[in-house]
């Protein structure tokens, strides 16, 4: 057993301030990062999924940054067994780990296990993302409606990642989601401690919307444009590319892009703070160093 050993997660909603915070962390117990976000993941995005600067990766070694391509699937499952492994590797010689990353069901498949789903062809996956695509969430409300009511009634039902993935089960399956989740969680061998960063609304919403701008700034649409003909793979079904492929497509203005990544973005954080405020066991605090500080002195002196 490592039950010696511990991993702090830091998490909570995009542009909160997790990074400078898990590089505090990281630096205190002199160990490295496990990101735990489902984007920053794939080396070709990095302006539209504000991947951590050269600077911040060269400050604590970063792990699940860039290490995985597009073309590749990239799900909870492949996450957990990466994160396993690197943290048993990182635990050889260092007594804690710092899990960074706003990406809740990683961070719960990590702690907890996932329950075992059936393999769903690519066909499948992708014709329901091209015909989300061009009919939009109303549409993919009412085909996981009627076709899967069992998850429409507790799911989650304005994310259409969940959606489409109830709805590519039951059309694999012709069973709900739900019939495959077993409630069980794995024991993990070694500590977890759970910390949650979060501001008041409008200052995060600030934060939000600076960010866009600087994203735009950077040369988002670039980026964008560099990945069209990936364009229905999975990886980019995310705020800030599909806003920018309307753009590249003419269906809407840039400046609308801007406005529609910037309320998504919001949409997105609000999905975030719901779903991490559902676990108890989160110490929430505001991203600042001080309280950071404070409450690392704790946990290390036991």
């Amino acid at each position: 057993m490592l039950d010696n050993k511990t991993v702090i997660i830091i998490a909570g909603p995009t542009a909160v301030g997790k990074t400078a915070l898990g590089i505090e962390a990281a630096q205190y117990f002199q160990t490295e990062i496990i990101s735990a976000d489902s984007r920053q993941c794939y080396k070709e995005l990095n302006i539209g999924v504000a991947r951590p600067s050269v600077e911040e990766l060269a400050a604590v070694p970063h792990h699940f940054i860039a290490s995985h391509s597009i073309t590749e699937k990239v799900t909870a499952a492949t996450f957990e067994q990466y994160a396993l492994e690197k943290a048993g590797q990182l635990f050889q010689s260092n007594d804690v780990v710092v899990m960074v990353g706003g990406t809740g069901l990683y961070i719960k498949a990590f702690c907890e296990g996932l329950d075992e789903v059936p393999e769903v062809s690519q066909e499948i996956r992708e014709q329901i993302i091209r015909s989300y695509q061009e009919n939009g969430l109303e549409w993919l409300q009412r085909e996981v409606q009627e076709k899967d009511p069992q998850f429409y009634a507790v799911g989650e039902t304005q994310n259409p990642h969940r959606l489409m993935r109830a709805l590519e089960v039951i059309e694999a399956t012709g069973q709900s989601i739900i019939d495959f989740r077993t409630g069980g969680k794995k024991e993990r061998p070694f500590n977890i401690i759970k910390i949650a960063l979060d501001l008041p609304r409008e200052q995060l919403y600030d934060r939000i919307n600076t960010r866009v701008d600087k994203m735009m700034e950077q040369g988002l649409v670039e980026e964008v444009r560099s990945v069209i003909p990936y364009k229905e793979n999975n990886a980019l079904q995310t705020v800030g590319y599909k806003e920018v492929f309307a753009y590249l497509d003419g269906e809407v203005s840039l400046e609308e892009a801007t406005v529609l990544i910037k309320r998504n973005t919001r949409h997105y954080a609000k999905r975030q703070l719901t779903w991490f405020r559902k676990d108890l066991a989160y110490n929430w605090i505001a991203p600042e160093k001080d309280q950071l500080k404070s409450l690392l002195n704790r946990i290390n002196k036991g």
